[in-house]
This record gives structure tokens, C-alpha cells and sequence, in this order.
């Protein structure tokens, strides 16, 4: 193999060769600076610009739509009068009726007989008034009730109303007690003593008839 031999290099040359790409290096950063900053002016240039404060709206009236004009159409023509034709009106014939003269009434109205007179207008006898039986007449002699003598020994005393049935003949029909002395044995006594009594009956005018009377007993101690 051969060998080679370089050229020894100047140590000037190699000074101004480092000295070079220094200035290059400094001037390729220098316009990247300039470059970085031209693109934040124009970015931040584009921020700042004022907007404006009102915007104002005018709305123009729409043009009216104009249609065209149509031609008139033209009127029908009037109707022609049709002439009326009067007819004679024709009268009714009229009927002659020939009323026939009343005939003279060949009839008389035998005259009636005079009304019967009323009849007498009776009034209903008014009515008889009853006379109450009676049991207190000093004829009939009607005893006094006994009074009990276990009554007496107690001091019972008191007063019975006896209701009496009395007939037509004066007898007595029928006796219940009214209303008690408070006591039975005095009651007892009064209704044996009244069974047995007479009595006036009572009377519709003239006739005697039945009825009832209430007849009151007392008991009591003197």
C-alpha cells in the first residue's frame, strides 16, 4: 500500500474557517429571532383590534307584489221585461134563491096545570133531656154499709166510689169500684151494701130507661 501525505494545515486558515461559522451561526439565529417576532406582532396586532360597539339594523320595506291588471269583466245584460197579458176576470153567476114565506102556526099551547105546592118542611124534634138515676130519695130507705169492726179497731177510714148500673125497674144491674177507700175491707162493705139498694131510674121524658150513676161511701170514725 502506498501511503498518502496531507498538506500541514495554517493555523490563519483554521482561525478564519471557526470565525466564519460563528458570524454564520449568529445570523441564521438573529433572523429566527426577527422571524419569531414578526409572527407575535402580527398574532397579537390581530387581538387587540377594537370591535365595534353597536351594529345598527335597517330592515327595507318589501316591495308590494303588484298584480296585474285584470280586464272588467263585462256585465250580463239586464233581463228583458216579459209584458203581462191581463185576462177579464169573470163573475160568479149567482143563484137566485127564492125563500118560501113562513107559514102561519097552527098550533095553540094548552095552559099547564098550576104547580104542586111544596111540601111542609118538618123539623126534627129536638132532643128529650135524661134525668140522672138517683139513690138518695128518703122513700127507698137504703141502709148504710156496716163498717167492719176489725176497721174500726184499726182506725181505717177512707172513701169508695162505687160506679152502679141501675135498670129501667130501679134495681142495681151491675157494681164495680171507682175508686178505692185504700183499704179491701171497706170497699168490700160498701159493695155488699149498694148491691142490695133501689134506686130512682133515670127517665127520657116519660119513659124510664137504664143508666149508670156513680155513688160515693164514706168511712169514718167519730
Amino acid at each position: 500500500m502506498t501511503a498518502v501525505s496531507l498538506p500541514p494545515l495554517d493555523r490563519s486558515e483554521v482561525k478564519a474557517t471557526l470565525g466564519e461559522r460563528l458570524i454564520n451561526g449568529l445570523a441564521v439565529l438573529a433572523l429566527h429571532l426577527l422571524l419569531l417576532y414578526a409572527v407575535l406582532y402580527v398574532s397579537v396586532k390581530n387581538e387587540l383590534v377594537e370591535l365595534p360597539t353597536s351594529i345598527s339594523v335597517r330592515l327595507l320595506p318589501m316591495l308590494e307584489e303588484r298584480k296585474p291588471d285584470l280586464p272588467a269583466r263585462p256585465l250580463p245584460p239586464p233581463p228583458k221585461a216579459v209584458p203581462q197579458v191581463h185576462k177579464p176576470v169573470q163573475a160568479a153567476p149567482v143563484l137566485a134563491v127564492e125563500t118560501p114565506m113562513a107559514a102561519p102556526a097552527t098550533f095553540v099551547v094548552a095552559p099547564q096545570p098550576p104547580a104542586p105546592p111544596a111540601p111542609p118542611v118538618i123539623a126534627p124534634p129536638a132532643p128529650v133531656a135524661v134525668i140522672a138515676a138517683r139513690f138518695d130519695a128518703d122513700y127507698l130507705h137504703n141502709p148504710k154499709p156496716a163498717y167492719p169492726a176489725i176497721s174500726r179497731r184499726n182506725g181505717e177510714e177512707g172513701k169508695v166510689l162505687l160506679k152502679v148500673r141501675v135498670s129501667p125497674q130501679g134495681a142495681a144491674l151491675d157494681v164495680a169500684v171507682s175508686r178505692s177507700s185504700g183499704f179491701s175491707r171497706l170497699d168490700t162493705a160498701a159493695l155488699d151494701a149498694v148491691t142490695r139498694w133501689r134506686f130512682v131510674p133515670a127517665r127520657r121524658g116519660d119513659e124510664a130507661v137504664e143508666s149508670s150513676v156513680i155513688v160515693p161511701v164514706t168511712f169514718a170514725l167519730e
